[in-house]
């Protein structure tokens, strides 16, 4: 067993990260997805050897928590005798529902393993830090959209070709286009950037690099011969083989109009925390749920969401174990703390859900609880001065309308704010004066207001009450802007 990571780097199974209720670990399925008998078994060793509380990351990865040195030994054992192969390195991800989704434009799976191969074979993984990423997006039903990335690939179809449009630092909605290519030059092009990202450092991401950098990216495939990867071995130096001068000397026709300004600081947030390790620091946006029924070309997908992206293991046990009796056949971790039941008919779905449902899992995109994230809190948690989960419960069964899809509650157990690293437009964050409340902010920002913390629920609800008032056609987040800080930490502070 490797040393325990330090916060923000990848708490692997063979590096879990300590956190303030035991050893935490993260896995990814190199397969995509993993078996019902899979899952179980992950579940009963969570029970074994941690607290028995399973997550479901804000970017679809599975953690389990609680564990010890000894016992992390003992479930990484028992993860290889279940036959699982957990990802490492470099993550290049693709959507859930990659290669089995009838209304994808392509199948981004054969890209990305090309591109891990690549990343590997010119040997980047080491030389990059652990919140460097790469998502590779077919499209179809759940996209990648709300995913930020330090490069992006998304399939587009051009006449009866497919083509893959490049991009880097930020969501499907920010980041920055490049080009518009075929498979093998986007590979070129996304290794490319990573080698860029390399040699700034390992604090570095693809927002650091300068706008002839990103013109050289975007003219990269109009000059350099197809499936040429560039050289970074030690001879040929880091630099000197390839940087944005020499591109463009060799290609005159590119200049830094091709890409711009540069990009922006915040597209991929440096903060880290219990939840926002290597694959997940980039999750600013909380990307919406996959929650419902999903069509496949012979049988249904079932997506059901763990409340805050955490469950006790026993449930999630207990419904796996029902949805291999009704024949499910894969269950694949989905971005928006989700899981997808796969191989379903309509009636398995029905049943599955509906037990889900009792048990307390989110069962509707409309469930208030997809807009609140939480951290473990006390007691679960030495860190937490709060009970995040009892005051998000409470939240989302008293003020359920205060949430729309502009507006996002974080609930933090303390300053480090594991749950949601980036801003929110409300943050509930505990420390020794009680409950703060941030508005538009992080919880590392200092409160605007405070009030006990068994009672934050309460100053919560009279938020709610103003933001019901809110002019016709106005968002929750637009209300609250207009209304100012100042008059909605006063809300949330009277009544004392």
């Amino acid at each position: 067993m490797n040393a325990f990571s330090r916060r923000g780097a990848c708490p692997a199974l063979s590096a879990p990260m300590q956190t303030g209720d035991g050893l935490l670990v993260r896995l990814n399925p190199v397969a995509g997805g993993l078996s019902p008998k899979q899952l179980i078994g992950l579940g009963e060793s969570a029970l074994r050897h941690g607290n028995g509380i399973m997550e479901v990351t804000a970017r679809g990865s599975l953690q389990i928590r609680g564990l010890t040195a000894e016992s992390a030994r003992l479930l990484a054992a028992e993860v290889d005798a279940l036959g699982i192969a957990v990802r490492s390195g470099v993550p290049v991800e693709t959507g859930p529902l990659a290669g089995i989704d009838p209304q994808e434009i392509a199948d981004p799976r054969p890209l990305a393993g090309r591109i891990r191969t690549a990343i590997e074979e010119v040997g980047l993984t080491a030389r990059l830090g652990p919140k460097v990423s790469v998502v590779v997006d077919g499209g179809g039903q759940l996209t990648m959209d709300s995913v930020t990335a330090d490069v992006r690939l998304k399939a587009t179809r051009t006449g009866t070709d497919i083509l893959w449009s490049v991009s880097v630092s930020g969501n499907g909605r920010s980041a920055k286009p490049l080009s518009t290519v075929d498979p093998d030059a986007a590979r070129d092009i996304a290794v490319a950037a990573l080698r860029m990202v390399a040699e700034k450092g390992r604090e570095a991401h693809t927002r650091d690099l300068s706008a002839r950098q990103l013109a050289s990216l975007a003219g990269w495939h109009s000059f350099a011969p197809p499936s040429v990867l560039p050289d970074i071995s030690p001879t040929r130096g880091e630099i000197s083989s390839f940087t944005a001068d020499s591109l463009l000397v060799a290609n005159p026709r590119v200049s830094t109009s091709a890409s711009g300004e540069t990009v922006g600081d915040g597209s991929i947030s440096p903060l880290v925390g219990e939840m926002s390790g290597r694959t997940e620091g980039g999750a600013v946006e909380r990307p919406h749920p996959p929650i419902g029924l999903f069509n496949l070309d012979t049988s249904h997908a079932l997506g059901i969401g763990l409340p805050y992206g955490s469950m006790p293991a026993q449930p999630l046990v207990d419904l796996t174990k029902q949805a291999a009796n009704l024949c499910a056949t894969e269950i694949r971790l989905a971005p928006g703390r989700a899981l997808l039941f796969l191989g379903l008919s309509p009636s398995a779905c029905a049943s599955l859900q509906a037990t889900a449902t009792t048990v307390g899992f989110v069962t509707s995109a409309a469930d208030p609880r997809t807009r609140i994230a939480a951290c473990p809190g006390t007691p679960a948690c030495a860190s937490g001065r709060i009970a995040t989960r009892d005051i998000a419960e409470t939240i989302a069964k008293q003020s359920p309308d205060l949430f729309d899809a502009s507006l996002t509650l974080h609930i933090s157990g303390c300053a480090k704010g594991c749950a949601h690293p980036g801003a929110a437009a409300l943050t509930v964050v505990g420390d020794e004066n009680g409950a703060g409340l941030v508005v538009d902010g992080t919880a590392k920002a200092l409160p605007a207001g405070y009030r006990p913390g068994y009672d934050a629920a309460r100053g919560v609800a009279a938020i709610a009450a103003a933001v019901r008032e809110r002019h016709p056609g106005e968002t929750a987040a637009a209300c609250l802007a207009r209304l100012g800080a100042a008059n909605v930490a006063e809300l949330y502070r009277r009544n004392q």
